[in-house]
């Protein structure tokens, strides 16, 4: 059985043993403050067949939480679109935002288990970054994760998965999540 209180996920014990020390000497690090570490990651789920059907977004939401392992919440329209017949407060999709060893375990079961699931899967695309040090990825399908009983799907929902971290460029972002087992392809 698991103790809660002495458990630690799987990359935050990598990062802490081997990716700090490679990463210090990979950039030349003063100390240790300097070095990049993940900060959270954010689950996103935008659901356009919301404004048809609400019960999309209730799915969705159950959906993110069985992924995510932390409750998901509701995004509402901040304005009122008349062209896309959008109301305010109108709920349109849902979000989850993933710290500490949940973000840790979600990362872990994001490169090792759902990636490698995804139909014709050649790697991420190494040119997501935003120039800040957070990457930004989408899946067409929320299936690939293992919560997700197949059976039961009714829609396939696509979802965004941002990855932040304090890293000040680019190319320490890409080494970081490198160094995490990202599959980049580029």
């Amino acid at each position: 059985m698991l103790d809660a209180a002495n458990y630690t996920p799987r990359l935050k014990a990598l990062y802490v043993s081997t990716i700090k020390a490679a990463m210090k000497e990979e950039f030349g690090y003063k100390n240790d403050m300097m070095i990049p570490r993940l900060e959270k990651i954010v689950l996103n789920m935008g659901i356009g067949d919301a404004v048809k059907d609400t019960k999309k977004v209730k799915h969705a939401q159950e959906a993110l939480t069985l992924i995510a392992g932390q409750k998901a919440v509701v995004t509402k329209a901040k304005k009122s679109i008349a062209g896309f017949r959008v109301r305010e407060e109108m709920p349109l999709g849902t979000k989850v935002t993933l710290r500490g060893d949940r973000m840790y375990e979600f990362m872990d079961r994001l490169t090792t288990i759902a990636l490698p699931r995804v139909r014709d899967f050649r790697g991420v695309k190494g040119s997501s970054f935003d120039g800040r040090g957070n990457y930004a990825m989408g899946l067409k399908e929320h299936i690939v994760f293992p919560e997700i009983d197949f059976d039961s799907v009714v829609d396939m929902l696509g979802m965004d998965i941002i990855i932040c971290t304090d890293a000040k460029t680019d190319a320490e972002a890409k080494a970081l999540l490198k160094h995490f087992n990202m599959p980049f392809n580029s």
